[in-house]
């Protein structure tokens, strides 16, 4: 007789669970950031890309059957993939990219998230009594997949949605949901914009006592992270609705067994560039909100072998500098610096967000762009910089002033946009020295 400890055997459970990572969206409302990448491409805390925040948690999870579905500018996002997430081939684990194709049944882009899970389940390896996990492609969190695969299959639901308690005013622009004390969901509301109807999806006290912070009222809204019973998933497939927090979610209800899973903890929905600017320079507070140093829920990405950053008779007050910088002589405050950076001699930058570069520049490519007469990558001398997000590769000259301060959102000028109050250098923009953009 073969005896297996209660560990292993939900260790074996978790190998049974099929990850599906949401990653097709156009990215629009974080334009121009996703101009030339898809949302979950895009750079994050100075050395990783958002899609590795879901990739993380499941690998932490113990759920390595991962599938990546990408849509829109995906070169950058499958190469970052490639080269970073490779599997021991004894584990089985894998990360998969399936992108949007042709086939006999059709050949469309993806319509919504409902639409691209259907069109891609032919591919999905499974068995009975496997489950999905279904995840955005462009969220700031950590959690332990496994406490909500557990509590998925004690409930005996159907489906679990990951719900947050946000404070009523969030409400009109998420998916809320009504949960009774024994975590059944018995209502679901898409961005409700009437008070009365918010005031209605509060939650109960019984709820509110398991919650950090119980001092005000709280609704649940969806997090956009779902487990479906491989069963159920099949069968709602069979139909032709495109989304799940709009069509698929609601039409379960009262025909299946729905229950939500309360996370009462950081995240956050990187949806648009204010939002991405924020949840970046929140990581340089004494306190950050999001723990990259916390060693048992390690964040993987692409090693890179860089060296350490050099720091030339500099100031820098709550920065965080990724490996391989320059900085020389200059003044940084709440700043977030990427990969490869180059800031020169006497410039003052303030709540910045700067990518890096994808490459170290030579003493001849610095000589050929300058015959060109572009400036060196990074920033020249004497810039001053505030409220800002400086994508990759960007070129600025010397003398330079950028600041969104005056400028309304949608404010463009050549590689220089504004949205939600900051002030965009696009990935691979030149901004000649001397230029001045300011209130």
């Amino acid at each position: 007789m073969i005896f297996i400890d209660i560990n292993t055997a939900f260790y074996l459970s978790m190998k049974k669970v099929i990850s599906i990572i949401m990653g097709g969206g156009r990215g629009t409302r974080l334009y121009p950031l996703t101009k030339s990448r898809c949302k979950p491409a895009v750079s994050l805390a100075g050395k990783y890309r958002l899609v590795d925040i879901p990739i993380s948690n499941c690998i932490n999870s113990g759920c390595n059957r991962i599938y990546l579905l990408t849509q829109f500018n995906t070169a950058s996002l499958h190469k970052h993939i490639q080269q970073t997430y490779k599997f021991d081939p004894f584990d089985g684990g894998f990360v998969d990219i399936l992108a949007a194709e042709q086939t006999d049944s059709g050949g469309n882009w993806y319509q919504g998230t409902a639409d691209a899970v259907r069109k891609n389940m032919h591919h999905f390896e499974h068995s009975d009594g496997e489950l999905y996990l279904i995840l955005s492609g462009d969220q700031l969190y950590q959690m332990d997949f496994r406490k909500l695969i557990d509590q998925h299959k004690k409930s005996g639901a159907d489906v679990t949605i990951a719900a947050k308690p946000m404070p009523l005013s969030a409400a009109p622009e998420l998916g809320i949901m009504r949960v009774d004390d024994g975590l059944n969901i018995t209502e679901f509301v898409e961005k409700p914009k009437s008070p009365e109807v918010i005031r209605g999806l509060v939650i109960g006290e019984k709820l509110k006592e398991g919650l950090k912070d119980r001092s005000r009222d709280y609704c649940l809204a969806s997090m956009g992270i779902y487990v479906f019973s491989a069963k159920v998933l099949e069968e709602t497939m069979s139909g032709s609705e495109i989304d799940f927090g709009k069509e698929i979610i609601p039409g379960l209800l009262g025909r299946k067994k729905l229950c939500a899973y309360i996370f009462d903890d950081y995240w956050e929905d990187i949806g648009t560039v204010g939002a991405f600017f924020e949840a970046n320079l929140a990581l340089v507070d004494d306190n950050p909100p999001f723990n990259f140093y916390n060693q048992s829920r390690v964040i993987y990405t692409h090693s890179r072998y860089l060296p350490g950053s050099k720091i030339f008779s500099s100031k820098l007050d709550r920065a965080n500098v990724a490996e391989g910088c320059v900085i020389k002589s200059s003044s940084l405050k709440r700043c977030m610096i990427g990969i490869r950076s180059v800031i020169r001699e006497g410039c003052e930058l303030e709540n910045v967000v700067m990518m890096g570069a994808d490459v170290f520049e030579s003493e001849f490519e610095k000589l050929a762009a300058a015959e060109k007469g572009l400036p060196k990558l990074g920033i020249g001398k004497n810039c001053r910089i505030k409220n800002a997000i400086i994508d990759k590769n960007a070129r600025i000259g010397d003398n330079v002033e950028l600041c969104p301060d005056g400028k309304a959102s949608g404010w463009e000028s050549g590689d220089l946009y504004v949205r939600d109050g900051v002030l965009i250098v696009t990935k691979n923009a030149v901004v000649p020295s001397g230029t001045v953009v300011k209130g």
